[in-house]
C-alpha cells in the first residue's frame, strides 16, 4: 500500500472577508487533522489563513507560488515551491490536488475549478464560490457544494476514499 499522503486543494481570493478567512482556518485546521497535506498557491487571503490553520495543527502546507521567490510564501507554508508561471500555476495546484476546495475568488479560481472538472477531479464549493451549475451543466459526481468546513472535509475525504477504492480496482492509485 502507498504511504503518500492524500492532497487537498484550497483556493480562494487574496482578498476576501474576515468571516471567509475563519472558515479557511477552520478548512485548514481539519486537513491537517486527518494527516492530509494542503495545496494552495501560497498567498494570502484563502490561501494563507487555510495554511495558518493547517500548520498550527502541525500539517503539511504545499504552496506552489506564481513568482520565483521562495520568500514570496505566506509565513505558514512549509514547502515553498516557485514556479516562475503566474496564474498558470493554477493548473499545477489542482494537478497536485486530490480534491479541490474552493471558496469565492476571481477568474484564477474559476481557472483552478475548471482545470480540476475537466480532469474529473472532486471540486468543493464553499459559500460564493463559483457555481457553475448556474452557467451550464456541470457533473454532480464532480461538483459538490459544503455549507461549512466540517462538511467540506468530509465530502474531501469521501471523494479521495472513493476515487482510490476505484482506481486500486483498475491498479492505479492516486496517491
Amino acid at each position: 500500500m502507498s504511504t503518500l499522503k492524500p492532497t487537498i486543494g484550497v483556493i480562494g481570493a487574496n482578498e476576501t472577508t474576515p468571516h471567509q478567512q475563519n472558515l479557511a482556518l477552520e478548512l485548514g485546521e481539519h486537513i491537517a487533522a486527518r494527516g492530509a497535506v494542503l495545496v494552495c498557491g501560497g498567498n494570502g487571503g484563502i490561501m494563507e489563513a487555510a495554511s495558518k490553520g493547517a500548520n498550527h495543527k502541525g500539517g503539511t502546507v504545499i504552496g506552489i507560488l506564481p513568482g520565483i521567490e521562495k520568500t514570496d510564501a505566506n509565513p505558514y507554508v512549509t514547502i515553498a515551491i516557485p514556479t516562475g508561471l503566474d496564474i498558470a500555476r493554477n493548473a499545477l495546484v489542482v494537478h497536485a490536488s486530490d480534491v479541490i476546495i474552493a471558496f469565492p475568488g476571481g477568474y484564477g479560481t474559476l481557472s483552478e475549478i475548471a482545470i480540476a472538472l475537466a480532469l474529473k477531479k472532486t471540486v468543493i464549493i464553499m459559500p460564493g464560490a463559483w457555481d457553475l451549475r448556474k452557467l451550464a451543466e456541470v457533473d454532480t459526481r464532480f461538483f459538490k457544494e459544503a455549507s461549512d468546513p466540517r462538511q467540506a472535509i468530509g465530502l474531501a475525504l469521501t471523494a479521495i476514499t472513493s476515487r482510490s477504492d476505484s482506481e486500486e480496482e483498475k491498479g492505479q492509485l492516486p496517491f
